[in-house]
């Protein structure tokens, strides 16, 4: 890999002469302007307005246009002798966790060569201080004319530098955030996590440019004087969300789908009492234990309410007979008392 800058890092009073690479490279397919009527090359030309003539890379130089207008030439020697630290060094300033580092900061990669064998030991010792203390270097550095902010970090046993843009150059998202309040309901976010735990998780290395290789066939198929390839019938939905529930529950159908999952039907659950939950139990045809338990107590219940009735019922029967037995008894001794009567009177 080409260095694209050479300096040191800066680590306390150690120094560690370094070569700066490119971590990334683009993959994207260019174009070249042509005339569209007979196919010749659009170039530009490097003209000077004074002269009227083009003019050569080696007659180019730098100048900084002032508010009227006028050129200040800038040299290179100019930018070369800046009163700053950083014109050749990478400076390390702090040490801090990975997580304080916000997403939205993070600029190109780059990844730090040790520059010569005696750059060798103080790079394998600072790239393993990082790793065992599980934090990043926050540092300064000038490139390209303007002096940066960066993150030193370990991928694998590299020490790679994230350049930062710094915090007055993210602009604020007030702007961007709906301008309405909306609330959502818990049904909506319910079926939201079903459908992100229906995407799953994914392996990033098997991700690729869809619209590149498409595009590389349709290249292809020209240079062999062939029809490019028709597109694709656009899926079908789009436009407006008239019905949130319905496309979510459509989204979850369709990725189960795709996934090659059995689809079971999709409705809307009631809000559950807590959340980040998105799996939800399926219906089993059975009564619920706590469903079976109160049946049962119903089902005793009134058995023991229909024993009562009997034996009430039954008491009630044997009292009225023991009455009538009594009342039969009462009537007996009346007659005994009569016949004796009549016995004493003849």
């Amino acid at each position: 890999m080409r260095s694209i800058w050479n300096g040191a890092i800066s680590f306390g009073l150690v120094s560690i002469p370094i070569k700066l690479v490119n971590a990334t490279e683009s993959h994207s397919v260019s174009f070249r302007q042509i005339h569209t009527e007979d196919g010749g090359r659009i170039r530009y030309r490097k003209v000077c307005e004074l002269e009227d003539r083009e003019v050569t890379s080696g007659e180019i130089g730098k100048a900084y246009e002032d508010a009227d207008g006028t050129m200040i030439p800038i040299t290179d020697e100019d930018l070369s002798a800046l009163p700053i630290p950083t014109a050749r060094t990478i400076e390390i300033v702090a040490f801090v966790p990975g997580d304080r580092i916000d997403p939205l900061q993070i600029d190109r990669a780059y990844y730090l060569a040790a520059n010569g064998v005696p750059a060798a030991k103080p790079y394998t010792l600072l790239r393993e201080a990082l790793k065992r203390s599980g934090r990043v270097a926050i540092c300064k550095f000038a490139l390209r004319g303007r002096e940066r902010l960066g993150m030193l970090r370990v991928v694998d046993d590299v020490i790679a530098m994230h350049g930062l843009l710094w915090p007055d150059e993210i602009r604020s998202p007030d702007e961007a955030a709906p301008d309405s309040n909306v609330s959502v309901r818990d049904q909506e976010l319910d079926l939201a996590d079903a459908l992100m735990d229906t995407l799953g998780d994914i392996d990033l290395d098997e991700m690729h440019d869809d619209y590149r290789e498409a595009l590389e066939e349709v290249i292809a198929a020209k240079t062999a004087g062939e029809a490019p390839p028709s597109a694709p019938a656009s899926a079908q939905g789009g436009g407006k969300v008239l019905d949130l529930m319905a496309a979510l529950e459509n989204s979850v159908r369709a990725a189960r789908e795709s996934r090659g999952e059995r689809v079971a039907e999709v409705t809307a659950l009631p809000p559950s009492s807590s959340r980040g939950t998105a799996e939800r139990k399926k219906p089993t045809g059975k009564k619920s234990t706590s469903t079976t338990k109160k049946t049962a107590a119903a089902g005793e219940k009134k058995a023991a309410t229909a024993t009562t009735k009997k034996a009430t019922s039954a008491s009630t029967s044997s009292g009225t007979g023991t009455k009538k037995t009594a009342s039969s008894g009462t009537g007996t001794k009346k007659t005994a008392a009569k016949k004796t009567t009549r016995k004493r009177a003849s």
